[in-house]
């Protein structure tokens, strides 16, 4: 008779172990499902540790100069052509969604020359990424605008939030001497069909100037306010080694830089221009974040341009840590404004 109770004891016991198992695993199932599984108790107060050197720098608005390549020759150019590199299409989509999921509000591509690569197809095709897809606040291109076609607006115009064109002067002789031109085209006849192609399809027009020795004593205030853009961006030449200085430059600017003073004095001659942005070298070097066309951040803190790892091997954070991205600076040159067209209200 005790053998067969002994049996019961033995299978009661068996099924109560399995069912407390069950339980305690449930439990844990149960706490966890969000948060991972419960860790050891001697562990629950131990934080993890950051990456070396990582600033949590929220990449807010992005610089992506995913092509070297320009058809112009300007003599300062701080971006020269030393790859012909472009990286495929859907890399750069995964990319710029890895930015995205980091805190990227604001996305500009530019160059070397955007319009160049596939004739703008390819820069367009990103700009409709960004904005359908990704629904980015604001994506803005700089460009020399010579490449520029009216299809292209037709096409992607509705995309893209600011078109800014480079512009040093207003003067042919200037340009030409600048290097800002193709053979006998007109740079200023081609800027101002240009802005007329944004008011026709609600792009918000922006003009970039870098002030250098050949303009720096020219008067713009008539043109720029009748072009009327929505920001000038004045920009004091700046020298980075191995771009336009130092023996690894593909460009000689040591000709075309000025001092603190003209600058200031160029400043002063269009103070009445109420949208003009100045950035003096101080405010210009470290308040931005660059990709190349690798998308690797490039850290300018030592007069040149030294690159992170791409962030498509080593993710946003990693990269970024490496940027020497100034975020004081950034806000401190109005870095943060109205950029989304939307919010602009603008009478096209």
């Amino acid at each position: 008779m005790d053998s067969p109770r002994v049996l019961l004891q033995l299978c009661l016991s068996t099924i109560l172990s399995i069912f407390t198992k069950v339980f305690s695993n449930v439990g844990s199932w149960y706490g966890g499902a969000c948060r991972g599984p419960n860790p050891p108790p001697s562990d629950r107060n131990i934080q993890p540790q950051k990456p070396a050197g990582e600033a949590g720098t929220t990449p807010t608005s992005v610089n992506y100069h995913f092509t070297r390549k320009c058809n112009y020759k300007c003599g300062f150019c701080f971006h020269t052509a030393k790859t012909s590199f472009v990286l495929p299409l859907e890399e750069a989509k995964r990319g710029l969604r890895l930015l995205k999921e980091a805190g990227m509000e604001k996305i500009n591509f530019s160059g070397g020359e955007p319009f160049l690569h596939e004739r703008g197809d390819f820069l367009g095709k990103m700009v409709q990424f960004c904005k359908v897809e990704l629904q980015l606040p604001s994506v803005s291109i700089v460009s020399n605008g010579s490449m520029i076609r009216e299809n292209w607006f037709q096409k992607y115009g509705e995309f893209l939030d600011i078109l800014a064109i480079s512009c040093d002067s207003f003067d042919e002789e200037t340009n030409q001497m600048i290097g800002r031109t193709q053979g006998k085209k007109s740079h200023i006849e081609n800027l101002y069909k240009i802005r007329g192609w944004c008011q026709q399809y609600k792009v918000a027009f922006k003009i970039n100037s870098v002030i250098n020795s050949f303009n720096v004593h020219e008067d713009m205030t008539e043109h720029i306010n009748e072009l009327n853009p929505v920001r000038w961006k004045v920009f004091q030449c700046l020298l980075i080694d191995g771009e336009n200085a130092g023996e690894a430059a593909l460009r000689e600017a040591e000709k075309f830089v000025i001092s603190d003073q003209q600058f200031q004095e160029f400043l002063d001659t269009h103070r009445a221009v109420s949208c003009l942005v100045p950035e003096s070298n101080e405010k210009m070097r470290n308040s931005y974040l660059i990709l190349d066309e690798y998308m690797r951040f490039l850290d300018c803190r030592e007069g040149r341009k030294d690159p992170s790892r791409s962030i498509l091997d080593v993710g946003v954070k990693d990269a970024i840590s490496f940027s020497g991205f100034d975020e004081k600076m950034f806000l401190k040159r109005g870095g943060k404004y109205v950029w989304s067209k939307a919010d602009m209200k603008l009478e096209w």
